[in-house]
């Protein structure tokens, strides 16, 4: 009777006190990864009463987790289903060929070298600045040149957008005497380097109009100085140095290179190469896509359809699109080509 009292109290208190003597001493417990035990993938036992005779339900479908992928682009389509009948290696071609659509443009900047160049009245270092998209072969690596002023501007009129986002940001600092050292120079080279490669990583200044502006203007500003003065040869070879750069830079709104791409249809339709002409405009369509309200578009639809028309490739389709454009949103005036580009970077 004793042992019986005793038995009862541990069950009822869950008590581990005694209980081999209960289960007796050939007593095993279960392994939770015996396939011996219930649940456990190599169980052949009977199932247990609230599973049996009912179908499992399917776990309720958790939200969408975010893709990674560049910072502007549309959500993926046509992706894969987990029932998907594609075979590994069809899988890894599909995924290949979706993280290259997703990998934005990274560059790296590099200040290669250095020279003092002496004028009348001044004397300063241009700092040789060189420009390489990274992750792949790039043929079409920028070289500009910058003086440390440039530099100075471009992180004044930063600082009036872009106070908080680049307050950390290190400048180098400016030397009223011992710039002209060797020592000075190589210190500042690295700095400048620095420099650029931070504000690049942050995207509202990398997207900004001065960060682009700073890498680009002045190549674009003697280019169409060029194209003003009719020097189409030498204007077409500044725009090819420095259109990859400023692609490169605004891939996040192709649109910006719109006017570069239709001055180098100029000067190629100019220098009398149409076919040239037709390729940078067809580019200079795709960039604009269907903004019929931009102010290249109905002089640029004009320009390819002659330039068509001359390759006697089909122009009917261009008329048409500028013909049905027109009717949609009618000019008081309508400006060639030409007379739009001849105005850019005036000042």
């Amino acid at each position: 009777m004793g042992k019986l009292r005793l038995a009862v109290k541990e069950l009822a208190y869950g008590s581990t006190v005694g209980q081999d003597s209960l289960r007796g001493k050939n007593y095993k417990p279960w392994s939770m990864a015996s396939h011996k035990h219930p649940g456990s993938p190599g169980w052949t036992g009977p199932i247990c009463q609230d599973m049996a005779g009912t179908t499992p339900k399917a776990s309720a479908p958790r939200p969408d987790l975010p893709r990674p992928g560049p910072e502007d682009h549309l959500e993926a389509q046509g992706s894969p289903s987990s029932n998907s009948s594609m075979t590994t290696r069809e899988l890894q071609e599909y995924w290949r060929a979706q993280k290259c659509c997703w990998k934005h443009v990274k560059l790296l900047f590099e200040i290669a070298s250095a020279r003092i160049e002496e004028r009348k009245v001044s004397k300063f270092v241009m700092y040789q600045i060189v420009v390489i998209q990274t992750g792949s072969f790039d043929s079409n690596k920028a070289v500009l040149e910058r003086r440390y002023s440039d530099f100075e501007t471009l992180q004044k009129k930063l600082l009036k957008t872009f106070r908080e986002e680049i307050e950390d940001v290190v400048f180098p600092k400016k030397h009223l005497i011992g710039n002209f050292t060797e020592e000075m120079i190589s210190e500042r080279k690295l700095a400048l380097k620095e420099y650029l490669s931070v504000l690049y990583a942050i995207r509202c200044v990398r997207r900004s109009r001065e960060f682009i502006d700073f890498l680009t203007r002045p190549e674009l500003k003697e280019a169409f100085g060029c194209l003003r003065a009719g020097q189409y040869t030498k204007a077409l070879d500044i725009l090819m140095r420095v259109v990859p750069l400023q692609e490169k830079l605004t891939a996040h709104c192709p649109v910006l290179l719109v006017p570069a791409l239709c001055a180098m249809l100029v000067c190629h339709r100019d220098l009398d190469r149409p076919a040239e002409a037709f390729a940078v405009g067809e580019r200079a369509l795709q960039c604009l896509q269907a903004r019929e309200g931009h102010r290249y578009y109905a002089p640029l639809l004009d320009a390819m359809a002659r330039l068509a028309y001359l390759l006697g490739k089909d122009f009917v389709s261009l008329q048409k699109r500028l013909e049905e454009s027109q009717l949609r949103k009618p000019a008081l005036r309508g400006f060639t080509l030409k007379e739009l580009t001849v105005q850019e970077y005036l000042s």
